[in-house]
């Protein structure tokens, strides 16, 4: 039997990206066996993705930290005996890895980032306005190269009713008839993908004022951030801190998909949420869907954002704003973001889950 090995260590939003792609490649080669190497946090996306797909968490920060650990992980590689390699993330740490199974003779191929396209979208002067291939494109094509082309046809990690809430209902009640969920992922892990705080509070207050069956969701990762968040939640009866509720990914993702929309930055909460076809309402600031990383089927309706002549100023939205104001997130109307989330609510959900 064939076995392919699929690397993409980091970070979580990028590792969700490859599921559907993952998930095609499984489906039509039903023969072949898949690992995909990531961190541990990855789990959840593909313990119960298909038969023929197993996972294996590598800990780089203490088990395979630095060269030797890297070496250490190689030689586990290498006994598995995979007839192929597919860099999904072309870093250092990969490339070493990949550079040993193409020492050996086995086929490699690794992922185009399209870094001079990249730096065009992201120049101050002369910037180039236009669409990059996308993750999902890109990842299709690494399989192309060893001999697997995939046309994706994924819709859900879960049956369209959702994942099983059941689990959940010990913290959280069940959704009443003719109620609205809805999730607000307000963070991110930089500043220039982060719409400022206190106005993203007043769209949850005037979300709530409009709808009384209105009920709130929000999710955070850091301690800090759950404090933000508890706080809030503390003072507005229809608001839920869920990631303070929920004790794993796998639990986030169920929730999620019983959601009527989520709002989102750019991060990894807007790609799971893509991953349970929960439509999302996502808010970009220094970074841009041109540079290719919007969710799995989310419609470009639905990303807010202004015309300003130095966006996007990042591809990953880790650069100091230059002009020092991160007018990009700043001058985004809240209304703006109040009326995209009125529109797929009264659609319903049969906004995505018709497809």
């Amino acid at each position: 039997m064939e076995h392919l090995l699929i690397i993409r260590f980091s970070a979580m939003g990028d590792v969700a990206m490859t599921v559907p792609i993952i998930s095609a490649l499984a489906k039509q080669y039903p023969k072949l066996h898949i690992t995909v190497l990531s961190r541990p946090f990855a789990r959840a996306f593909f313990k119960d993705l298909a038969p023929n797909v197993s996972f294996m968490g590598a800990d780089l920060k203490h088990e395979y930290k630095g060269l030797l650990g890297l070496r250490k992980l190689s030689k586990r590689l290498q006994a598995k005996q995979f007839s192929g390699v597919a860099d999904f993330h072309d870093v250092l740490r990969s490339k070493l890895l990949r550079y040993r199974f193409l020492l050996s003779g086995v086929p490699v191929a690794s992922i185009n980032k399209h870094r001079r396209e990249r730096q065009q979208l992201t120049a101050r002067e002369r910037k180039v306005l236009k669409p990059l291939p996308t993750s999902f494109d890109n990842y299709i094509e690494v399989l192309k190269q060893l001999g697997y082309p995939v046309k994706s046809n994924f819709t859900s990690l879960f049956p369209p009713e959702g994942g099983d809430f059941s689990v959940l209902l010990s913290r959280i009640k069940a959704k009443e008839e003719g109620e609205k969920w809805i999730g607000i992922a307000p963070f991110a892990a930089h500043k220039g993908k982060m719409y400022p705080w206190e106005k993203m509070q007043r769209v949850v207050e005037k979300l709530i004022a409009d709808d009384v069956h209105v009920r709130i969701f929000l999710f955070g990762g850091g301690e800090d951030e759950l404090q933000k968040l508890d706080e809030f939640a503390a003072r507005v009866p229809e608001v839920t801190n869920a990631s303070r509720l929920l004790n794993e990914l796998k639990e986030e993702l169920i929730l999620m998909s019983h959601l009527d929309v989520m709002v989102s930055m750019d991060s990894g909460n807007m790609h799971f949420a893509s991953l349970v076809n929960t439509p999302v309402v996502s808010i970009w600031g220094a970074t841009h869907p041109y540079a290719g990383f919007m969710g799995w089927h989310q419609q470009m309706e639905n990303a807010i954002q202004i015309d300003l002549s130095c966006r996007p100023c990042s591809i990953f939205g880790n650069k100091p704003c230059f002009r020092s104001d991160y007018a990009c997130m700043d001058l985004i109307d809240e209304a703006t973001i109040i009326a995209r989330v009125k529109a797929i609510v009264a659609e319903g959900k049969e906004y995505e889950k018709s497809r």
